[in-house]
Order: structure tokens, then sequence, then C-alpha cells
């Protein structure tokens, strides 16, 4: 039990009513329990302050507001400028500031967020350090793994999982941070210590208007690294081979180390052999040079690996650590997932659903395909609409033959999406005479299409919905895997 006085000391609101004792945090008024104070957020689909007599009616003694309601006295209101910012520093006040007591490493940029989590976890774990993690596919607590239900989990979900961690001692946690989050002040309140920039490509744009937002979306993460001081050793990780990594090197608020391939960095790649089942290269560091040899592939997996090397060295993890802890991570789920059944042919999941990332992993699968690519994949409904017909150019241009299906459709029409992707796909079709696509709004049949038309040598590549096991239509959700449905048909050839 908390006194609300104790946590807005740092907060500026007007407080209404009498200071309460409160049992929990939600913002969420079904589930309010007892006792709990109710976060009223302006959301994009409804206002939460609709919601705050329901809230009250379960059991609410205390809420924050954006404007003073209509309320018994016995209620406590909290007014203040923004719910959300409130939401984050009263949270992580309600759990004892979690992130002081942990080293935080946070990763952002629209590709490679998650498998570089994975390989910093990896790294740091070789050297010692006892690690969580938070991200897309799930979350990791201890020998606990939770569901993920978004990249970057709400405030008060977050210090709470935070506050875990600190529970079970573990020394670090290494977590996505997506530009909805900084945008949305989920991360308000927590104190990083390694902020790490993979690259900056189309997504988004429905959410944040234009690139310029985008942009400034993740630099709120290098932008506020040193406000917050408890622990020293702060720095920034950053791709200069991006051009938007050159622009947070040059502001970044704490010293930067940077990677890349093509320009000059202190963590560099170089004598890259791309292979069907991994990629082997010499790294260039600080410390002296290595040799790795991943069970990874793909020159985007190359940038992963870079990225989480300098996140190990920022550490403390000596080259020995950081080579057993890359060469040691076997794959992450639906990210250029291998479904091996004995074919002849390769089948690969991948969670690619932009532009730049399907032109990645289309380029990798055609450095070693024998025979065609033909990818499988659709767009979400109800974001982005302006990369659909890049993502429809892109495909065309790497692929031999597409099959255009539903991805989550939501609200929208999954064919109407298809057309809309089929827009850059036409422009193709005279260059490129052996070039083929059909629209199939069946993930299933389009996947079984795929696999059934694959001869010895193909590289069918399943993108956009990786690890998902779900799709999302206007009614709702239903049960669905890639991974499953593929193996589905290949067991059945």
């Amino acid at each position: 039990m908390v006194q609300i006085s104790q946590l807005i000391t740092n907060l500026d609101c007007e407080m209404v009513g009498g200071d309460q004792e409160i049992s929990g945090l939600s913002y969420d008024s079904r589930k309010i329990k007892p006792g709990e104070l109710f976060f009223a957020i302006r959301g994009f689909k409804t206002d939460g302050h609709k919601y705050i007599e329901e809230a009250i009616s379960n059991g609410a003694v205390a809420v924050v507001v954006e404007e003073i309601q209509d309320l018994d006295p016995a209620t406590a209101q909290i007014l203040v400028p923004d719910t959300r910012a409130a939401m984050g520093k009263m949270a992580a006040a309600y759990f004892n500031y979690p992130s002081r007591r942990l080293r935080v490493v946070g990763v952002t940029g629209t590709n490679g967020k998650t498998t570089t989590t994975y390989l910093i976890k990896s790294i740091l774990e070789q050297a010692g350090y006892t690690v969580g993690l938070i991200g897309t596919v799930q979350a990791m607590i201890g020998s606990s793994v939770i569901p993920a239900q978004c990249t970057t989990p709400e405030s008060v979900d977050l210090q709470a999982m935070l506050a875990e961690m600190v529970v079970h001692n573990l020394d670090y946690v290494v977590m996505e941070v997506s530009s909805h989050a900084l945008d949305l002040n989920r991360t308000v309140g927590l104190e990083f210590d390694t902020a790490v920039f993979t690259n900056l490509t189309q997504d988004h744009l429905d959410f944040h208007q234009d690139f310029e937002h985008y942009f400034q979306a993740k630099f709120k993460l290098f932008a506020g690294l040193m406000q917050e001081q408890t622990k020293a050793g702060k720095v920034s990780i950053v791709n200069v081979d991006d051009p938007y990594g050159l622009k947070i090197a040059s502001r970044s608020s704490a010293p930067v180390y940077s990677y890349g391939i093509q320009q000059q960095a202190q963590f560099r790649a170089c004598e890259i052999n791309v292979g069907s089942r991994g990629v082997k290269y010499r790294l260039l560091t600080p410390l002296g040079d290595l040799h790795l040899d991943l069970n990874l592939t793909g020159q985007f997996n190359v940038y992963n690996t870079l990225a989480a090397c300098a996140a190990g060295f920022a550490a403390g993890a000596g080259l020995s650590d950081i080579k057993a802890g890359l060469e040691r991570v076997g794959g992450v789920p639906g990210r250029f997932e291998l479904i091996d059944m004995g074919q002849d042919f390769a089948v690969i999941i991948d969670y690619a659903h932009t532009p730049d990332s399907l032109g990645n992993i289309l380029e990798t699968a055609r450095g070693f395909a024998k025979n065609r690519v033909i990818t499988v994949f659709g767009a979400g409904g109800d974001r982005d609409r302006s990369k659909r017909p890049l993502m429809g150019r892109v495909t065309a241009e790497l692929s031999d033959y597409v099959i255009l299906t539903a991805d989550n459709p939501r609200s929208e029409d999954p064919v109407q999406i298809c057309r809309e992707i089929e827009r850059g796909i036409l422009p193709i079709m005279g260059q490129k005479a052996s070039f083929g696509y059909v629209i199939e709004p069946s993930r299933s049949k389009a996947i079984e299409m795929a696999i059934r038309a694959a001869k010895a040598g193909d590289v069918v590549i399943i993108a956009g919905k990786g690890h998902e096991t779900y799709q999302e239509f206007a009614d709702g959700k239903i049960d669905f895997d890639d991974r499953a449905e593929a193996r589905r048909v290949l067991k059945e050839l």
C-alpha cells in the first residue's frame, strides 16, 4: 500500500480530495480492483474519462485525469496535463524505481530490434550476467516466459515487469523500444543505460504522419539518456551506415559507440561471406579483431551482431564472451526461420513487413537460391498504406513468383490491400519476362500454393507475420501460425 502523495512528489499536478492509500495502478476500468488508482487515458478510439464511473464502481479510490470530474469527494482526483506521462512517472514511483536497480539496454529502429535484443542477451549471459528481456515476441524474467501483447508494454505493465526482474536479482534487462512507446510516453520514468539504434526506414507513417516525426520519436531515447543519472556509464550505440544514425551520433546526449560496414566505425565488419545457413565475417573492434561464424544469415544480421557486440563491449564483455555469445544464437522465432522437413527446397518464415526488411531478406535468399525465389506476403490493415506499393515493387524486383495474400487485414478488405500492393508490382511486369504473381486472399491457401509450386533448389519466403500465432480481421482474431501451416503442407507432401 502506498500513499498518493508519495507518487506525485515530482509531478506537475493538482490533487483534489484527500490523500489516499492505494493498493495498485490500472489504466483499464474493467480490471480495476478495490483500492486501486485509475488512469483516464485519452486513446485513439476512445477516452478513458468516459470510464471513470465504471472504474469507481469496480473499486477505484483515486483517478488521474486531464479534466476535473464531478465526483464524490471521497474519490481523490489528480489533475495532470498529460495522463500518459503522469502514469509513467507514478508507475516508476509506485514500484520504487526498478530501472535504477538494473542496467537497462534499449534497442530502437525500424528493423532488427528483436534479433539484436536476443544477441545482446546472449553476450551478456556469456559474460556472466543474469539478463531479462522485453520485446515483440515475449518477455523473459528468470525462468518465466510471458507472451508479448505489444513491442513495448504500457508503463504500468513495464514498471511491474522491471520490479519483478529486481526481485529475481537480475543484472540487466534488454528491451525493444518502439517509436509508439516513445511518443506515447510508455518509457517515461525509466532510466536507460545503453541506447541502441539499428536503422530507420519507412514504417508507421499512419501514426507518425511523416518521416521527420518518426525520426524524432526514435531520437527521444538518445536525447533523454543523460537526463536521469542515478547510474554512471551511459552510452549510445549507433549504426553510422544509416544517415539517421549519423544524425543521432551528432546529437546524442551520451558518448557514442559507432558500428557499420561501409563507414569507418569503432565496430566494423569486413570479409563478409553470406551462406544459406549462416554468415562469416571478420569483426574489427577497439579490443582487437575476431573471426565470427554465425548461425544467422544475411547482411542485415551482420548489422544486428555489430550492434550487439558494441552493447556487450559497453557492459565490459571481453572478445571471447562476445564471440561465444554471438555464435551460440541458433535463431530467433519468426526471424529468417528455416522450416526443414527434409524437402529439397527451402521454406523460410520472416517477420519482414516493411519495404526495407523485405528487400533485405529477399536479397539474402537470392544469394543462395539455386533456382527460383517464391514469396508469399501481404500488408497489415489500418496501418501505413503508403508503404504497400513500395513493398510490392521490391518484392517483384527480387522474386520470381509472388502470391499476394492477407496479413492482418483488421477492418480493411484483404483483396483491396492486395490491389494497393499490386500497384508496385505492375511496372515490373514488363521488365521481367519470367516473373508472375497471383492474388489469393486466404493465407492458408497462399502458403499451400507456394509450397506445392516449389521445386528442387527453390526458396519459399513467407513474410510479414513471423512469430505471430494469429490473424486479425474486422470481426476478431483467429488462430494462425505461418510455421504450423508450412509444416502441415510439407508433411502432406
